[in-house]
């Protein structure tokens, strides 16, 4: 089939929804389907005021409806809410065509948190968003509750998968080239560097051994001066920071507020366990007895749990994510854009439907 993803955010940006996109468009062209996936690098762009790293495209809607036009595609997804995802939303509703959408992010939070606005009117513009929309995919099956209790309608669970093939199990941490000898044992951050993040809590916790972090954002450099003890590396690739997963000892995820975080994932799949707050995300990504680490109020009581798990239970629970059961759960959620429900299951192999139905 022919498929169009449309997202605001795409390469040079490195986030959970840029990994995500790449790794579903990798496996859905593996199993035969034509992708195009619209993003701000094929038109004008402007740096956001507020956060420059993200492009807003300038005046895109004629050349994105004539890029949807000439694809002709069989059904439409909206990955974001952003500005290009307006404008393909308005080109569906024009054409009367049906489409799905993906909510990846606790923005209205995140907004609250930066800006001060109240979550009603984040969730009332993202409502509005996936008003229109014939299924809404969710990444966090308890999410669900959240957003059907603010009025969304059409949701549905959805899972990201993990790269397991970038991100091998390592049976016990390993040197790092870069870092050298490091003081054990190793603790591991790796994510953007924004206050919504909570980073600064995971720097201060009084723990043993070394802190690493992996990342970049607008905070990097006054962190840096401030915690000169830890051992900053910056933007990584993904090979490079599969290298840099092999030699942690725990993985600490401070966040209190996230809708899903591949980073977890990443982490469990080299054999990392994680300590994390128990917020939505960790509390699945982990399991409810927490079997790939650890969860806590007390992030420093959480650290001390996680560091006793061993790493073969993080890595069974990184198993349960692989991304051929997530694209295909993707692509069972699809429309048609004439609005026929199902369109996947003509590509199918009737034993693979089969067993995602049973998953499911």
């Amino acid at each position: 089939m022919k498929l169009v993803i449309v997202s605001d955010v795409w390469h040079p940006l490195v986030n959970c929804i840029v990994s995500t996109l790449q790794d579903l468009t990798r496996q859905l062209h593996a199993m035969g389907h034509e992708i195009l996936l619209l993003h701000p690098g094929l038109f004008s762009t402007t740096p956001c005021p507020a956060y420059p790293a993200l492009q807003l495209p300038i005046g895109a809607g004629k050349e994105l409806a004539e890029k949807l036009d000439a694809f002709n595609p069989d059904a439409i997804h909206l990955a974001t809410e952003g500005f290009l995802g307006w404008l393909a939303r308005s080109y569906c509703q024009q054409r009367g065509y049906a489409f799905t959408s993906s909510y990846h992010t606790r923005l209205p939070e995140k907004m609250q948190q930066r800006f001060k606005l109240p979550l009603r009117w984040s969730f009332s513009l993202l409502r509005q968003f996936h008003s229109a929309s014939s299924a809404v995919m969710v990444p966090v099956h308890n999410m669900l509750h959240v957003l059907e209790a603010r009025g969304f309608k059409n949701t549905c669970a959805w899972t990201h998968g993990v790269d397991t093939h970038t991100f091998r199990f390592v049976e016990s941490p390993r040197p790092h080239e870069e870092l050298g000898a490091l003081v054990r044992p190793v603790s591991l951050y790796v994510g953007n560097l924004t206050a919504e993040k909570n980073i600064e809590e995971f720097l201060e916790l009084d723990v043993p051994g070394t802190k690493v972090v992996c990342g970049e954002g607008v905070m990097f450099e006054s962190l840096r001066a401030r915690y000169p003890a830890v051992r900053w590396l910056g933007r990584q690739t993904r090979q490079q920071l599969a290298q840099v997963y092999a030699c942690a000892d725990v993985f600490v995820m401070p966040a209190r507020n996230m809708q899903f975080s591949l980073v977890m994932l990443e982490a469990l799949s080299c054999g990392v366990p994680v300590a994390a707050h128990p917020t939505l995300a960790a509390n699945e990504i982990l399991g409810e007895l927490a079997h790939g680490g650890a969860v806590n109020h007390d992030l420093m009581l959480a650290w001390y749990s996680a560091l006793a798990v061993p790493r073969h239970r993080a890595l069974a629970r990184a198993q349960n994510y692989g991304w051929q059961y997530a694209a295909l759960m993707f692509m069972r959620h699809l429309v048609a854009k004439r609005g026929k429900a199902g369109i996947q299951m003509r590509v199918q192999s009737p034993s693979i439907v089969t067993k995602l139905s049973s998953k499911s």
